[in-house]
């Protein structure tokens, strides 16, 4: 579930991955690791992408159907 919030989210915005990446301080590859759910990304990155963007934790975490 977070994998596919993590792409829409994104994608609402227009950004590419690696500007999200660049926003965490990490390289593309892990970021794109992380929108395929190949790894699991860590509840820091999480806080920062949801005070970014401005969503609900809840919502990116599948908890919630709203978004903010």
């Amino acid at each position: 579930m977070i994998e596919e919030r993590l792409s829409e989210a994104r994608k609402i915005r227009k950004l590419s991955q690696k500007q999200i990446a660049e926003v965490l301080g990490i390289p593309q590859q892990q970021y794109s690791r992380y929108e395929n759910g190949k790894f699991e990304i860590p509840v820091r990155y999480v806080v920062v992408l949801c005070k970014f963007y401005g969503i609900s934790a809840d919502w990116l975490l599948g908890l919630k159907e709203e978004m903010q």
